[in-house]
């Protein structure tokens, strides 16, 4: 019979990972991001002008590119549910900061004054 310290041996060596990540689950999220970044730039190249929604559909994929990571690179999708909810509250709040400062810098435009730079001298 086993005893607590080889059960505990045998814990440290497969680093806590209960479900570890199928090698083609990793291959399609690495091909996902691929496609993602792809299509981000597609989008900034596009003569199709979004105006101010492109900034929130490059924000939204970026998004989801990171949650990708997180999920599947990370092993977060595998592990507590506190971590995940760590993760998604502070995910709440970088789109709200984010959200804020982009909802300001729209409204102001057309207060800010471009610097063009100095004055040139006058004789």
């Amino acid at each position: 019979m086993a005893t607590h310290s080889e059960h505990a041996n045998a814990d440290h060596h497969d680093h806590g990972f209960a479900h570890p990540c199928p090698a083609w689950i990793l291959f399609a999220t690495f091909f996902a991001l691929i496609f993602l970044t792809i299509l981000t730039v597609g989008i900034a190249a596009s003569p199709l002008q979004l105006g101010h929604f492109e900034i929130w559909v490059s924000m939204g994929i970026a998004t989801l590119k990171g949650s990708l990571v997180c999920l599947f690179f990370m092993h977060m999708l595998w592990d507590k549910g506190f971590n995940s909810l760590v993760f998604l509250s502070s995910l709440l709040f970088v789109s709200l900061f984010c959200g804020f400062t982009l909802m300001d810098s729209y409204e102001n435009e057309a207060n800010i004054e471009y610097y063009s730079g100095p004055e040139p001298a006058k004789n």
